[in-house]
């Protein structure tokens, strides 16, 4: 009974966040272009099975995933764990000393971006689009290899405590010299990419994560150090998008120079 008391208020707050979308999309199809909706009905129905989907979804993150990533960023980043794990024998903890939170870093933030829900709808259409020229699971696996070094990154950054925006302004420089290089086709994708990451399943275990770390970690600010780390999982993934289309250009590239210097070609 309390679960379907539960359900019910997500559900309720789901369709009020989705009501003006469709309001939107509705009134532009009728209003401006002044068609008829093709398969009202099937609409309808799947517009219905949209909200029941998002309602259970949201309920289970929020009742299984959420609550495991926050005790397990509490956990990790415990002195007390750490200095369990840690080689050195002085109380002070060195940025060496948490390695497992680096290790978990990746670790979350790789799986959090493979099962991202806007990451395979993205994956799916580029695929179509460009006619199987961009792999479903190239991206993904791409996008996620970002995320998970840029929160391993920015892990790394609260716990030494060095400013945020010379990072930002760095990766930004290499994004700004990969995009005179990358693949043309590849640009647009590597920049939707990096947004695609900030969405319902990422942020709250990356969040919980810095605010986990930056309470725990001495010296450190929940409100300064503790944000910052979306910045960084939204940033890395453009990197590695783009890097990941320049080899594979390369791969081809070489492929084709091999071919044709081979014996058999001439």
């Amino acid at each position: 009974m309390v679960f379907l008391t539960e359900f019910f208020e997500v559900l309720v707050a789901t369709v009020k966040d989705v009501l003006p979308i469709a309001a939107i999309l509705f009134g532009f199809q009728l209003f401006v272009i002044r068609k008829r909706i093709p398969h009202l009905s099937r609409v309808i129905v799947g517009f219905i099975y949209v909200l029941i989907g998002l309602a259970l979804f949201l309920l289970g993150l929020e009742k299984a995933l959420f609550p495991i990533g926050k005790l397990m960023a509490e956990q990790l980043t415990s002195p007390d764990f750490i200095r369990e794990w840690s080689q050195t024998a002085s109380d002070t903890l060195h940025w060496s000393d948490y390695y497992w939170v680096y290790l978990f870093a990746f670790a979350i933030g790789a799986s959090t971006t493979i099962a991202e829900p806007s990451l395979i709808a993205v994956a799916i259409k580029a695929n179509e689009v460009s006619g199987g020229a961009i792999g479903v699971w190239g991206l993904r696996l791409a996008v996620a290899l970002g995320v998970a070094v840029g929160i391993s990154l920015g892990t790394w950054r609260i716990v030494t405590g060095y400013p945020i925006h010379w990072f930002i302004i760095s990766g930004y420089i290499v994004v700004v010299i990969q995009t005179l290089f990358a693949p043309k086709l590849i640009v647009p994708l590597a920049y939707d990419s990096g947004g695609v990451t900030t969405s319902t399943v990422t942020v709250p275990l990356v969040a919980a994560l810095g605010l986990g770390l930056a309470e725990t970690v001495p010296g450190r600010s929940a409100l300064i150090d503790g944000f910052g780390l979306i910045a960084f999982a939204s940033l890395f993934p453009m990197i590695t998008v783009m890097g990941y289309a320049q080899m594979t250009e390369w791969l081809a590239r070489r492929a084709v120079r091999n071919a044709s210097s081979s014996p058999l070609s001439q």
